[in-house]
């Protein structure tokens, strides 16, 4: 509480500071209440601990709306000194207090194939343990089965203490306390949701419901859906405006972003996207950019946040462009973006409608999720091929580490003081059998195309599960996947594993099940029994991608 109200922004005028010592002054007398709820036994001070967790949380929320009505600062904060947690809107890495790097602090995974979420310690930059959420195939797959199947996308409440995690097959939105990494309830909604995010006020949360056309609001006291919001069909992903009454929602299947009044609920404005399949987006602090990718054609739109709600500018990033998170730091304003066909991160440095690159980072294979910490000193990006988060210093663009997660990360978050000072392992498991993983590279033939991919195969118990990611080959054109029983032609015996057509990018993710990593692995496998990878086109036997033979 002290540090957050000597590191308050001070302005001279006497309401704008006031609210600014006192949000952080209410925020500490949450906490500590929270705590007593959590550990306390006396009955009288944990009914006036309830109070002040609601009275002052509801106060916290006054004080912030009304600071975004007071004329702008004038005077500049001192030097040295944070930015006020006020200061720091609800849209992609805006959200959560503009802090150093703490052991408070948290990154999150969602492990798709894993069924668990993954939790980092960004101070030490070390795997505390997982919450697991459910099982792995087969036994996810069970009519008895009551877990969650393909945790996916997340998203966090505005005081730093929830998270609302989403697993498509299971149709639900998990809310799980931060402090405990206990699950608080499941909500069940619509057809493949893909991601969710809290109201800036955290009075509800918005989930995309991507197999249908609505964003579901839910309410996370009630846990209960409460109403739904029509939008284009197929909603990616929903984010915030830091001050006005605006949500975002790119579509997965309608090449049109919809922008929602919070207020009405209505959407006000739909604006083209260059292609229909836009998994994530990030909102600037400043409130006046929204980036959102392209996974199919490979590319990041900017738009204006703010009306006349428009595109600013189209980049070319690249294959499977896949997560962007928007970072403010000493030096300047920047995108990261994902780009999972070329194995990088991408680096811009944000300039409205003239968005310059700068850095190309090789990260590992398939980065997936992205997401700034509350400083801006650092990007983590999770490798949905590797299950592993690489760690970037945003200073130097330079990797500092890669720590091992669960199976194949999606979404990503970053969550400033997600814990109190402590250990905060609570709950947490090993990986298990989630650490039970293969990582491939394929290549293409001598004299063939520029095409490459990288593959994944996890343990699920009695089966694996294989993803291959590949890239640089033609266009909307249909290929086999096959096993093999030699890496030259003409290949030995073949066996169909999977078929996939390319994107207007000329790439794609495809999956396999079966008893793969013993075939694949030459350390399980005897040499008679090893099995290799190959791509073909669907109407040919003529090779375009062979397994390189190295095992990771």
């Amino acid at each position: 509480m002290n540090k957050g109200m000597m590191g308050a922004r001070m302005t001279g005028d006497p309401d704008r500071d006031f609210a600014a010592m006192m949000i952080p002054h209410h925020q500490g007398a949450v906490d500590m209440a929270r705590a007593e709820l959590t550990y306390g036994k006396d009955p009288v001070l944990r009914r006036l601990a309830q109070e002040i967790a609601v009275t002052q949380q509801q106060e916290i929320e006054v004080m912030r709306r009304h600071i975004a009505t007071l004329p702008p600062a004038t005077s500049a904060p001192r030097p040295g000194a944070p930015t006020s947690p006020q200061d720091s809107g609800p849209g992609g890495t805006a959200t959560g207090p503009t802090a150093a790097v703490s052991g408070e602090d948290r990154v999150y995974t969602s492990d798709q194939t894993s069924n668990t979420v993954s939790v980092i310690n960004p101070a030490t930059n070390k795997l505390l343990g997982v919450i697991r959420l459910g099982d792995t195939v087969p036994g996810a797959l069970s009519p008895l089965y009551k877990g969650q199947l393909l945790v996916h996308g997340m998203g966090f409440s505005r005081d730093l203490r929830t998270l609302a995690v989403v697993s498509i097959a299971s149709n639900s939105v998990t809310l799980i306390d931060t402090a405990t990494n206990k699950v608080k309830g499941v909500v069940y909604i619509g057809r493949s949701p893909h991601e969710a995010f809290f109201t800036p006020d955290g009075k509800e949360v918005w989930a995309t419901v991507r197999g249908q056309n609505y964003v579901s609001v839910i309410d996370p006291v009630q846990m209960r859906e409460k109403r739904r919001v029509t939008t284009a069909n197929g909603p990616g992903m929903v984010l915030f405006h830091p001050s006005a009454p605006y949500a975002y929602v790119p579509s997965s299947f309608t090449p049109q972003v919809n922008v929602v009044d919070t207020r009405t609920y209505q959407v006000i404005a739909r604006v083209p996207q260059a292609s229909p399949f836009s998994p994530n987006l990030s909102v600037s602090r400043d409130g006046k950019e929204v980036w959102f990718t392209l996974k199919d054609s490979g590319k990041t739109q900017v738009m204006s946040a703010e009306p006349p709600f428009r595109i600013l500018t189209t980049v070319n990033t690249g294959p499977i462009t896949n997560h962007v998170t928007l970072v403010d730091n000493v030096n300047g304003k920047f995108a990261y973006v994902s780009v999972g066909g070329e194995n990088n991160v991408k680096v811009y440095q944000r300039n409205g409608a003239n968005p310059k690159q700068i850095a190309t980072i090789p990260v590992g294979n398939l980065p997936h999720g992205v997401w700034g910490s509350g400083d801006g000193t650092r990007v983590y990006v999770g490798l949905e091929n590797q299950d592993a988060v690489t760690a970037i210093d945003t200073l130097t663009n330079k990797i500092i580490s890669t720590i091992p997660v669960g199976q194949q990360p999606m979404a990503l978050t970053y969550v400033p003081r997600a814990v109190p000072p402590g250990e905060g392992t609570d709950n947490l498991q090993p990986l298990g059998s989630a650490a039970k993983a293969d990582h491939l590279t394929m290549i293409a033939p001598p004299g063939g195309q520029q095409a490459h991919a990288t593959v994944s195969v996890n343990a699920m118990g009695a089966l694996d599960t294989l993803e291959i990611a590949a890239s640089g080959l033609s266009p909307g054109k249909t290929y086999t996947l096959w096993l093999v029983t030699s890496r030259t032609p003409p290949f030995g015996h073949k066996q169909q594993l999977a078929t996939f057509t390319t994107n207007i990018a000329g790439a794609q993710i495809a999956q396999a099940i079966g008893p793969l990593r013993e075939a694949l692995t030459p350390s399980n496998a005897s040499r008679d029994q090893q099995r290799y990878l190959l791509v073909t086109p669907a109407d040919s036997d003529t090779p375009v991608l062979i397994q390189d033979g190295s095992v990771h």
